[in-house]
């Protein structure tokens, strides 16, 4: 009897190192991260500001800004390299089969191009539509994700819509082309909450609809607590913490993930003055610190967190979960 074949994922990202130009010279921002999206699964990536989401996904399609450079690893998309194709070949991947909903729609959507020029021009380009059918196409995206009379609105300009309208044309333009994976890039920034759910409950109907793999970047955990299959936790520009969602929040394992936790405000905590938060703040790209990049930060580090790197390595008798903690790893070898 043979083996069941194991599936491959379809993103994998392996070892992936990112530098920027500083004055003092080039400065790690992104360090080693590993990786995987399966095929329609929902992965959330969380962490402070800073610690490398965006880069690291932006890295993925080739669009970082100038002056940071991928400088190690592989980012295998559906078995090929998307750090090693050409040009050409990138162009058809890009907005084709992987959608990306960047960070703030009125300044990624262009103010002087009616929505339903921007929607069209993926459709032409990717999918060889004449205008007439991208019109057609782009009023039923309008639709799909929820815009009230689609047939009016595609005319409208960027300024002319408000905050979750804008935010729905930029899932629908990351939709356009039908991809296997959605990158959307913390979507329901400056959202307010009833907007935030309305975001949260499309992209899952949307992804059960299209069977699509969905990559989710924010710092909010609470909102993708049902929203997500996995979670990787970023600290410094590597993950400290990977496992499934609800793994995660039964057993945050990492100090950074508890800190995380336990600074989200619940209603069945007592009265008290104070939210809890992570005292310090994360390390400035050039001046990381020689062992974890937590552990100037940590209630809990010992000599060897000073002087060497944790690796990611799986949470014992756990399915899925990894950390990267010498602390966590060791209490749970003495508990065991």
């Amino acid at each position: 009897m043979t083996a069941p074949e194991i599936q491959k994922p379809l993103l994998d990202v392996r070892g992936l190192t990112i530098e920027i130009e500083t004055r003092r010279g080039p400065a790690v921002i992104v360090d080693g991260i590993n990786l995987t999206v399966g095929k329609g699964e929902t992965v959330g990536v969380v962490g402070e500001s800073g610690c490398g989401k965006s880069l690291t996904m932006l890295s993925l399609v080739r669009l970082l800004p100038n002056k940071i450079k991928v400088k190690g690893g592989t980012a295998e998309f559906a078995g090929r390299d998307l750090l090693r194709m050409s040009k050409s070949e990138l162009r058809q991947v890009r907005g084709g089969k992987i959608g990306f909903v960047f960070q703030d729609p009125m300044t990624s959507l262009n103010p002087v191009m009616r929505i339903g020029d921007q929607l069209c021009e993926p459709l032409i380009y990717h999918r060889s539509m004449n205008k007439a059918e991208a019109r057609t196409r782009a009023i039923e995206l309008l639709r799909l994700v929820g815009i009230p009379g689609p047939e009016q609105r595609i005319t409208a300009y960027p300024h002319e819509l408000s905050g979750g309208m804008r935010q729905r044309v930029m899932i629908a333009m990351g939709l356009a082309c039908d991809p296997e994976l959605l990158i959307a890039d913390e979507p329901t920034t400056a959202l307010d909450v009833t907007i935030q759910a309305q975001i949260v409950d499309l992209v899952k109907d949307l992804r059960k609809k299209l069977n699509m793999s969905v990559v989710w970047i924010t710092h909010d955990l609470a909102l993708i607590a049902g929203l997500v299959d996995r979670v990787a936790v970023l600290y410094a520009g590597t993950v400290v913490e990977d496992a499934p969602v609800g793994e995660l929040f039964a057993r945050p394992t990492h100090p950074y993930t508890r800190g995380l936790l336990a600074s989200i405000p619940k209603l069945s905590d007592e009265r008290a003055s104070r939210l809890s938060s992570i005292g310090g703040t994360p390390p400035e790209p050039g001046r990381r610190p020689k062992g974890c990049p937590f552990a100037p930060r940590c209630a809990l580090a010992e000599a060897v967190c000073h002087e060497r790197v944790p690796a990611l390595e799986p949470v014992v008798g756990s399915n899925g979960h990894r950390v990267a903690c010498f602390v966590a790893q060791r209490q749970m070898m003495e508990a065991a």
